[in-house]
């Protein structure tokens, strides 16, 4: 009997976008405010020179070691199935041989469709890669994280909705296991403070982490940074980042569901779940701005709201964004998200120095990477590897060279970036980051289970408070 046909047949779209694309507090904190620029350049510039190293030398990526890669999925939705899709294509002999999620509909069909990509894609075959997950490698239910991370693989890759992803990182990292790490890490200050201390795991125990902010393994942005950080636009002044855009996908309820099952097949709307669009979707841009300042911000104040999306099926986040946030040496970045119908769109990154202006468009084939400066500078995006490929191409060689990489640390402190906006703007008041990442406000329900759960009110400025 196949295992998984014969469980209740239930659905989620696990699944995102435009891209295919209780817990127990952990008391180890780590607020970053003592790391200075000059350490995160130098360790930037050192895993830059890495990363492009293997943007130009794929054919050299695999001299030190070509053994067999397992992996291991969890979260088996659109964004899990792309991403086991780009490991397939990233590295010869992976091997897909364990698969995990809450719904059994969503592991199947994810394990067919992976099935018929390692049959009948020619780069796959190519490869001499591989998907061989058996009944028995199939888990259910909201512990699979920990069967997929504790079986016989290499790295895991954790694609469910951010709400879960700090306990799961965690469990991964225990289980003494690689990992590739969907961002953003978390959707609250407990979270981030589990991941911290997870990546402090991670380098103790010599595991290479890599997360899902693609940017950083794309040659473009590698390139615009080392000259940013080489000074061609001197000191960064200020700086502005933006992902507006239309709205997403809505499920609608079916009577037999729970509100646990609507919420999670419907995760984008409930913060537990996503950490509203600025965490799930703009931590991105904001992870492009403490990459290039080389710092994350020191304070935030900013202003949101629910305009146009207001029916219960979306949840209870908010449609649109704009935050100020501060960095040291009062360096303040504008940032901006919304996602509502008939709008200007605009996904970019500028900044602007004391000696010129960066801008940054992986969208615009026209006008991708700019630098205007004592020196002008203009890159295309044209025949670029795929980030989305890259990132587990440089993932699976620094676990064949014995030469780990931990992404960890950037990715949870780019998460609190955007959750100290997100606070900001649901409260009105201004937030510090140490506010934030010492917040003991737990947006995971206690209680993990396929009952009823009420919909957490939506936050209003100047009424709903910090925590």
């Amino acid at each position: 009997m196949n295992l998984v046909r014969a469980l209740p047949r239930v659905g989620r779209d696990d699944g995102t976008f435009i891209y295919l694309k209780g817990v127990s507090m952990n008391d180890n904190r780590e607020s970053g405010t003592n790391s200075t620029r000059r350490e995160f350049l130098k360790t930037t510039a050192a895993a830059g020179t890495a990363l492009a190293a293997n943007l130009t030398m794929l054919a050299n990526v695999h001299a030190a070691g070509n053994e067999a890669i397992k992996v291991g999925l969890v979260g088996c939705g659109g964004r899990g199935t792309g991403a086991a899709d780009n490991c397939l294509h990233s590295a010869p002999n992976v091997r897909i041989v364990a698969m995990g999620d809450v719904f059994p509909d969503h592991l199947e069909g994810s394990r067919a469709r992976l099935r018929d990509l390692a049959a009948n894609d020619a780069k796959v075959k190519e490869l001499g890669n591989s998907v061989d997950v058996p009944d028995d490698r199939c888990f259910i239910g909201f512990d699979a994280y920990e069967k997929v991370a504790h079986s016989d693989v290499d790295y895991v890759i954790l694609a469910t909705p951010p709400g879960f992803r700090p306990m799961m990182i965690e469990a991964v990292i225990r289980a003494g296991k690689n990992l590739f790490a969907e961002k953003p890490v978390g959707v609250d200050g407990p979270g981030i403070r589990k991941v911290l201390a997870a990546y402090k795991e991670a380098e103790k125990k010599n595991l290479s982490v890599v997360a899902g902010t693609q940017r950083r393994h794309q040659a473009g942005y590698l390139d615009a940074m080392k000259r940013i950080h080489d000074g061609a636009i001197g000191p960064i002044t200020a700086g502005r980042c933006y992902w507006n855009q239309g709205s997403l996908w809505v499920k609608p309820r079916q009577p037999e569901w729970s509100d646990m099952e609507w919420q999670v097949r419907n995760w984008l709307y409930f913060t537990w779940l996503s950490g509203d669009h600025i965490c799930e979707q703009h931590v991105h841009n904001l992870d492009v701005l403490n990459w290039a300042i080389g710092h994350h911000p020191i304070r935030a104040v900013g202003m949101g709201g629910r305009q146009v999306r207001i029916g219960k099926e979306y949840g209870n986040i908010f449609d649109h964004f704009a935050i100020d946030y501060e960095y040291p040496n009062g360096v303040h970045v504008m940032s901006m998200c919304r996602q509502i119908v008939g709008c200007e769109n605009n996904v970019t990154e500028e900044l602007v120095g004391a000696k010129g202006f960066c801008h940054l468009d992986n969208r615009d084939a026209g006008n991708s990477y700019v630098i205007r400066g004592e020196t002008n500078w203009h890159r295309e995006p044209h025949n670029e590897v795929d980030p989305y490929v890259q990132e587990h191409t440089d993932l699976i060689a620094s676990i064949r060279s014995g030469k780990p990489v931990n992404e960890l640390r950037n990715v949870a402190q780019s998460t609190l970036t955007a959750i100290m906006g997100r606070m900001s703007a649901y409260t009105g008041k201004a937030v510090t980051w140490d506010q934030a990442l010492n917040s003991k406000e737990t947006q995971l329900p206690a209680k993990l289970a396929w009952t009823s759960l009420p919909v957490a009110p939506v936050a209003v400025p100047g009424k709903t408070r910090l925590t």
